[in-house]
């Protein structure tokens, strides 16, 4: 594998998944010991050429002996395209690269709802993006419509209980956003939505515990049992990735229990 040398890729410290990938590269050889710096440490004479108000949202890739920056998917195709030339060579496709640019764009504007980190307050500069709304109502979107797909299959597993609709699953998965918001309203909107982005991450990720049992449900008859048992197991994972979100976020410890509240007040519903 080819290691692009003397390029630095800023990341952000602050944020799992960047520093999961950053490493990978550099693990992987695809770039030098030096491929990967913390946004946050960037010397005075980095800032000097480095966009500070663009690297936050895309991740930059200094080249060292240019002193010139690339930024977002250009950067992370710069890298991988150097290994494999392939990828690039397809990637650079206008359609193509406009895709990835977008999807690109979707995941960094939602990172620290996605996979959320402490920040480390001490550190002058911080890699946080912008709050574009336009992409937090896209991930809202878009783990709602996940969420509801996955709960009308997995109720529907269920014997004895009421069939499961996309409107009844759609409604209830809108509204817990809806009645969490409630405990929410002396804070501005963006800690709202923030929060709002972290309790849909949280939903996700219960539907993607569940898949597993959906797709089995396929192929052999499961005991109710097990159905049941995962379900429950499902929303204890849950519960605890909500109360560590909330102390992350620094929000009111109670919305926790609301969050078990709001699920017993549906169960009600669906039941009657």
């Amino acid at each position: 594998m080819k290691t692009l040398e003397n390029q630095t890729l800023l990341y952000d410290e602050d944020c799992p998944l960047c520093s999961l990938y950053t490493t990978g590269f550099v693990k992987s050889g695809m770039l030098d010991e030096n491929g990967r710096k913390s946004y946050c440490q960037l010397s005075t004479e980095e800032q000097d050429f480095v966009d500070l108000k663009r690297a936050p949202n895309e991740i930059a890739l200094v080249d060292n002996k240019n002193k010139t920056v690339i930024y977002g998917i250009d950067s992370l195709i710069k890298v991988v395209g150097f290994s494999f030339p392939l990828i690039e060579k397809v990637t650079t496709i206008k359609p193509i690269h406009f895709i990835l640019k977008k999807l690109y764009s979707f995941v960094s504007y939602n990172r620290k709802v996605i996979i959320p980190g402490n920040v480390k307050e001490e550190n002058k500069l911080q890699c946080i993006p912008d709050f574009n709304y336009k992409y937090r109502f896209l991930f809202i979107g878009f783990t709602l419509t996940i969420t509801t797909f996955v709960l009308v299959g997995y109720s529907n597993l269920i014997l004895n209980f009421p069939k499961g609709t996309i409107t009844r699953e759609l409604i209830l998965a809108f509204g817990q956003i809806v009645f969490q918001s409630l405990f929410l309203y002396k804070f501005n909107k963006k800690t709202i939505l923030n929060y709002a982005g972290n309790l849909m991450t949280v939903s996700l990720m219960g539907s993607l515990i569940l898949t597993p049992i959906l797709i089995l449900s396929q192929i052999v008859q499961l005991p109710q049992m097990i159905i049941l048992g995962w379900f429950g197991l499902t929303v204890f994972i849950m519960f605890l990735e909500h109360f560590r979100r909330i102390k992350i976020l620094k929000l009111p410890l109670y919305l926790s229990f609301t969050w078990i509240l709001y699920r017993i007040l549906a169960l009600i519903f669906i039941l009657n």
